[in-house]
């Protein structure tokens, strides 16, 4: 599963996000995501004009074990509900802060590092993906919504399904923003763990 977004609009990023889907086709069954994060990367800068960048988060389920393998390129961390615990959180990787320069969005360093990690999905947990025109969405009086606001709307979201929340999240954003336009595109991907599948 992955979940990108190009920073900008019109033409340019469109052909951007081309790019990235055709790199990301060439290179999905590479075992190793972190190995390929840094060849979308490559990909990107090399074909990238206006210095245009993008963000990604990409991941993989394991069904067997239950395991979420993820990297992430600068794309806002998603936000996870542990059925068990019956919490909301942010999906963040677990690497500890490294003074080597990781995780940056696509298009920005060439060479640059990305690590790859992995969380364990019990039944009923669920994860929502989403662009930064979510995270970033303002509301009327000029207020960001920003990632504890968001995470604190997340509490407040249904849990019986992965559509349902994800229909909660974008209709809370919209009570959120009131009056004010959306500023950017709002893409939300909804996934749940149902017994051994996602």
């Amino acid at each position: 599963m992955a979940l990108a977004d190009v920073a900008g609009h019109g033409e340019i990023v469109s052909s951007a996000a081309v790019r990235l889907r055709d790199a990301l086709r060439e290179h999905v069954d590479h075992w190793d995501q972190s190995m390929l994060i840094r060849q979308l990367n490559l990909s990107f800068f090399k074909g990238t004009q206006d210095s245009k960048f993008a963000t990604a988060f990409l991941s993989s389920f394991y069904r067997e074990s239950g395991e979420l393998l993820f990297t992430n390129a600068g794309h806002p961390p998603p936000l996870w509900y542990r059925a068990a615990t019956k919490e909301w959180s942010l999906l963040l990787d677990s690497t500890p802060y490294s003074k080597e320069i990781a995780d940056l969005p696509l298009g920005l360093i060439e060479g640059t590092s990305y690590n790859q990690t992995a969380v364990q999905l019990e039944v009923g947990d669920l994860l929502l993906l989403y662009t930064d025109g979510i995270s970033e969405s303002w509301d009327a009086s000029g207020e960001q919504l920003g990632l504890e606001r968001l995470l604190s709307i997340a509490r407040g979201l249904p849990v019986g399904s992965a559509a349902a929340a994800g229909q909660g999240l974008l209709s809370a954003i919209e009570r959120f923003r009131g009056s004010a336009p959306s500023a950017d595109d709002e893409t939300v991907m909804a996934l749940e763990r149902l017994g051994g599948a996602m």
